[in-house]
């Protein structure tokens, strides 16, 4: 029994050590042994040659199902007004007014939206063109051959007896040393010593953390960088987000009070950095939560406020409507672009579907988080612009950026009806075409 022990207690200083000496410590300084670009790289190898594998095995098979396509409706790119249009011209007679024939457009647009709709489907999982060995949910993917099973089952140890204690041990650590060295930040006077202890302990604490995820970030056109003063937005897919941005710079959340382990962390971090939390009664009080983020951008010294206009989760393919109370603050707004490589692992989190400690257990076992973070030009409200359209501005740049869909829809749809705005909005439109032609049939009086 004493020779176990002796012998758990070697492996146990012999995993310690590797985790500090060649993860943590160079995580500190910001530095990369180069491990993770090789099993990147050795992965996407695996994955190319799993993918060849899946296809040569579904042509060899005569009853293999054919991939999914990414889309099932082939829509029109025209408006309202020019589809409106050709209807009206196809018939013999000009109209002038409502006709029976007129509730074709709405009957095809509503049959397009119960078939595959643009809102539900951007809160659920990303679809793969091919397997990556990480879940058989997937109709399309059955068993091919012997190999590819043995190298998913060498995948699943990997992941889940190697990948996930590591991943386990450097997240305790770096939540640990957050709360920890926050809290000591916390007691010293105002000055910037405290400041600059506070953005050495947060960037350190999260970087930990992201080697806790196998994370490999991309930052580019780094000289767009939020600066302090500033309002930073981006689009959201999961709260992972925030680790992947804090590793290149320091921010102030904007945030819910919470209990629990989430409320011990946010009290911590507050000690050191003027981060912004409010109580669940505040929330609701817009006037209240825009005047106390105006106070904090007014001071040009305090950090850039981290906000995700979305105010939830899409799933790493669109970019839905952005609230526009972060655009009502004023300010300079420093727009980023965030998206994730669905070939490493799913990044999204469906709350609706998982708890937060089911989506990390599902993040902590997948291959790896690979990202790409896009800096764009800070922005300004022009003159005569509304906060509604400067927000529009602003997510159409960052949806160009990523790559991903611009999408009008609200994500609060998620879990909630259409708001009878957006119902008055196509109403007016379709007012607008009638009246529109009506004036143009009108004959000319002398």
């Amino acid at each position: 029994m004493e020779d176990m022990w002796s012998v758990a207690g070697v492996i146990f200083k012999l995993w310690m050590f590797m985790v500090v000496f060649f993860i943590m410590l160079p995580a500190m300084f910001g530095l990369s042994l180069g491990v993770t670009g090789v099993y990147n790289l050795i992965l996407v190898k695996i994955l190319e040659w799993a993918t060849v594998r899946i296809q040569r095995g579904q042509q060899e098979r005569l009853n293999a199902p054919v991939p999914l396509l990414t889309g099932i409706i082939e829509r029109a790119e025209s408006s309202m007004e020019e589809e409106m249009g050709e209807l009206r011209r196809s018939r013999p007679f000009a109209a002038k007014e409502f006709v029976l024939s007129d509730v074709m457009y709405f009957y095809k647009k509503g049959v397009e939206s119960i078939v595959d709709d643009q809102v539900t489907q951007r809160f659920s999982s990303e679809e793969l063109v091919s397997w990556n060995l990480l879940t058989r949910t997937n109709q399309n993917f059955h068993y091919i051959s012997l190999r590819l099973t043995i190298i998913w089952g060498l995948g699943v140890f990997v992941r889940y007896c190697i990948l996930l204690p590591l991943r386990i041990t450097l997240a305790i650590i770096g939540l640990s040393w957050l709360v920890i060295g926050t809290t000591l930040v916390g007691f010293l006077p105002e000055s910037s010593a405290k400041n600059w202890l506070s953005e050495l302990v947060h960037l350190t604490c999260y970087r930990i953390c992201a080697r806790g995820l196998s994370a490999t970030i991309h930052y580019h056109n780094k000289e767009n960088r939020p600066q302090k003063g500033g309002i930073c937005v981006a689009n959201h897919t999961t709260p992972i987000d925030v680790v992947i941005l804090a590793n290149d710079g320091c921010y102030a959340m904007v945030g819910q009070i919470h209990e629990g382990l989430l409320g011990v962390i946010q009290r911590s971090i507050v000690r050191s950095c003027p981060h912004v939390w409010f109580e669940r009664s505040e929330m609701k009080d817009r006037h209240a939560v825009t005047s106390r983020l105006r106070d904090h951008i007014k001071a040009k010294t305090k950090l850039p406020i981290l906000i995700f206009p979305e105010g939830t989760c899409v799933n790493n393919t669109s970019v839905m409507m952005f609230k526009k109370g972060s655009f009502e603050i004023g300010g300079t707004i420093y727009p980023v672009a965030i998206k994730y490589d669905p070939r490493f692992g799913d990044a999204f989190w469906n709350s609706s579907k998982y708890n937060m400690v089911s989506y990390l257990l599902r993040t902590m076992t997948s291959w790896a988080i690979v990202v790409n973070v896009w800096y764009l030009p800070p922005m300004s409200i022009q003159d005569g612009e509304d906060a509604a359209h400067f927000a529009s501005r602003v997510k159409a740049a960052i949806a160009h950026r990523g790559g991903l869909l611009d999408l009008e829809w609200d994500g609060g749809l998620k879990r909630g009806k259409v708001k009878d705005s957006f119902k008055e909005v196509q109403q007016k439109m379709y007012s607008s075409i009638i009246v529109q032609q009506n004036s143009f049939s009108l004959p000319e009086t002398s």
